[in-house]
C-alpha cells in the first residue's frame, strides 16, 4: 500500500450535550441513566398543540464555548426546523439552527505530527436538540425506543477540512474534551454519548487539489475508537484507489470489536432536510454586554493554565499535561503553589501519591481531606530534608488523611525525622560494609554501583531515617578510602 502517495483530509462534526437540568424546549428533566421513556413530555414528544420555549442555559453554554475557542457569537439567533423520519424522532423533526448558528469561526489548538503547534479551525457552532435512542440488543426480535433522550440540548461543534492524520484528530477531540469540561457545561462521556463524533474523511494525491470522495463515520463511542476508525478508513480508501476501484459517498458504522466499516447508508444525493424556519420559537438576540458578562467570569481554561504551568512554575511539558488533564487537579496543584516554591516537588507529589489515592478510593480531589496548605507541609519537609520521599508517601501522607495534623508534627510523634548526625549515620555505614566484605573489593575493582547495596543497608539498618544524601556521601568517602 503507498500511503506516502496520498494525504487525507478530515472534518470532524462534534456533538456535545449540555449539563442543564431541563431539556432544550421543554421543561424535562436532563437526566442520563432514568428508566426507559419517564423523562418525556407532551411537548419534547411534540404532541400537537404543545409549544417549545428555548433554554437561557443552553444559550449561555453554546456563547461560553464560543467565547472560549475566539469565535464571533450571532447577534441575532433564528431556529430552524430540520426534517426527517427515524423511529426515534417523535416529532418527524429536530429544532435546530441552520443559516444562523450561534457562533462562527474559533480554533482549538493542537500540535502537529512533528511536535508543532498548529490551530483546527471552526466553522460553525450551532443548538439543536438530541434525538431519541434505538436499543437493538434488548429484544431479539424488536428495536426498543427510549425517548429520554428525545429533547437534551445539544451543541455541534463542525471543523474545517483541516486535519490531516487521525492522530491530529485524537488531539483535536481530547482538546475538545478538556475544553467542555474545564468550561464545565459537559460531562465529556463518549461511552454514555454524551460527547459524540462523527468524521468525514476523504484521500487524494499529494499536491492535488481537488477533495476526494468524503466519507461519513458514525458509532464511535472513545477517542481511541474515533483515532482507529479514522485509521482504518484512511487505509481502506488508499486500498480502493491504489486497486482502481470507486470510493462510494456513503455513511459508515464502525465495529469496535473488529476495527473494521461497514456501510449503512449510500449517500448518491444530497441529504434533503427541508429547513424552514421555526415557527413557535422567536429569535434570540445576544447583545454584547451579555458575551462580555459571560468573558469575564469564563474559569482559567487549559491553555492558560499549561502557559502558567510552564512559565511561572517551570515545569516540564510532561508534568504540566498530566497536571491539566483534569480541571480539579489543576486548581488544586496551582492552589498548593501559593504555600510552597517547591514546584517541582509538589508537581511529583499531586501527580504520583495524591492521584493513585484519589484511583484506589475512586474519589474527586475535592474529597481529599488534605487541603492545599497542609499538602505543602510535606512538600517542605522533603525537601528541607526532614523526611525523605518514600517516607512522605508510605507514612505521612496517609496519617494526615486521617488527621488534623501537619506533616512536620507527624513525623516528629512518629519518630520519622531524618537522621543527619555524621557520626551516627558513620556507625550504619561501618555496619553495613562489615556485612559485605567481598563486595567493597569489588566496588574498589571499579563495581561503582555496588553503592547501592550498600546504600540499601544503611537505609534498612537506620530504618529508613537516613537522609540519603549525606549517607550516600560519607559512604562514598569511606568506600574511597
Amino acid at each position: 500500500m503507498k500511503k506516502n502517495k496520498y494525504e487525507a483530509i478530515i472534518g470532524l462534526e462534534v456533538h456535545a450535550q449540555l449539563l442543564t437540568k431541563t431539556k432544550a424546549y421543554s421543561n424535562d428533566e436532563n437526566i442520563y441513566g432514568a428508566s426507559p421513556n419517564t423523562k418525556t413530555s407532551y411537548i419534547s414528544i411534540g404532541h400537537p398543540g404543545t409549544l417549545p420555549k428555548s433554554n437561557k442555559k443552553v444559550i449561555e453554554y453554546a456563547v461560553k464555548f464560543g467565547v472560549a475557542v475566539g469565535a464571533n457569537i450571532r447577534e441575532v439567533n433564528e431556529y430552524a426546523r430540520k426534517n426527517y423520519f427515524y423511529a426515534d424522532l417523535p416529532k418527524g423533526y429536530q429544532i435546530t439552527q441552520d443559516k444562523t448558528p450561534i457562533c462562527t469561526g474559533g480554533k482549538i489548538q493542537i500540535t502537529d505530527e512533528k511536535g508543532n503547534p498548529k490551530n483546527i479551525n471552526i466553522t460553525r457552532i450551532h443548538m439543536e436538540e438530541d434525538a431519541g435512542k434505538s436499543i437493538h440488543d434488548l429484544d431479539p426480535f424488536n428495536t426498543l425506543i427510549d425517548l429520554n433522550r428525545a429533547g437534551v440540548p445539544l451543541i455541534e461543534i463542525v471543523s474545517e477540512p483541516e486535519i490531516k492524520s487521525s492522530n491530529e484528530a485524537y488531539k483535536y477531540l481530547t482538546q475538545i474534551r478538556k475544553l467542555i469540561r474545564y468550561l464545565e457545561i459537559c460531562d465529556g462521556n463518549m461511552e454514555e454519548g454524551s460527547l459524540r463524533c462523527d468524521a468525514n474523511i476523504s484521500v487524494r494525491l499529494h499536491g492535488e487539489k481537488k477533495f476526494g470522495t468524503k466519507v461519513e463515520i458514525k458509532n464511535m463511542n472513545s477517542i481511541s475508537n474515533v483515532k482507529k476508525a479514522i485509521e482504518h478508513e484512511i487505509n481502506r480508501q488508499i486500498k480502493l484507489l491504489e486497486n482502481n476501484k470507486e470510493i462510494r459517498h456513503e455513511t459508515r458504522s464502525y465495529n469496535a470489536s473488529n476495527n473494521t466499516t461497514i456501510s449503512m447508508r449510500h449517500k448518491e444525493l444530497a441529504n434533503d432536510y427541508r429547513y424552514f424556519p421555526e415557527p413557535d420559537l422567536q429569535p434570540i438576540i445576544i447583545k454584547q454586554e451579555y458575551i462580555k458578562k459571560i468573558k469575564e467570569n469564563l474559569p482559567l481554561l487549559p491553555n492558560e493554565l499549561i502557559h502558567k504551568f510552564k512559565n511561572k512554575y517551570n515545569l516540564s511539558e510532561y508534568d504540566t499535561l498530566l497536571l491539566t488533564e483534569k480541571k480539579d487537579i489543576a486548581l488544586y496543584y496551582d492552589e498548593v503553589c501559593k504555600y510552597t516554591q517547591y514546584y517541582k516537588t509538589a508537581a511529583n507529589f499531586i501527580n504520583g501519591t495524591v492521584k493513585s489515592y484519589l484511583n484506589e478510593h475512586a474519589l474527586p480531589i475535592a474529597d481529599l481531606s488534605i487541603k492545599p496548605d497542609r499538602l505543602s507541609s510535606i512538600i517542605k519537609i522533603v525537601k528541607e530534608g526532614e523526611i525523605s520521599y518514600s517516607i512522605a508517601t508510605s507514612k505521612i501522607f496517609p496519617q494526615m488523611i486521617n488527621s488534623n495534623e501537619n506533616a512536620y508534627d507527624i513525623a516528629k510523634m512518629n519518630n520519622l525525622i531524618q537522621q543527619s548526625d555524621s557520626a551516627i549515620l558513620n556507625d550504619y555505614i561501618q555496619e553495613a560494609l562489615k556485612k559485605y566484605p567481598q563486595k567493597i573489593k569489588e566496588y574498589k575493582e571499579g563495581k561503582k554501583g555496588l553503592i547501592g547495596l550498600f546504600m540499601g543497608e544503611v537505609m534498612k539498618l537506620s530504618k529508613g531515617k537516613a537522609d540519603p544524601k549525606l549517607a550516600n556521601q560519607l559512604l562514598k568517602e569511606e568506600l574511597e578510602k
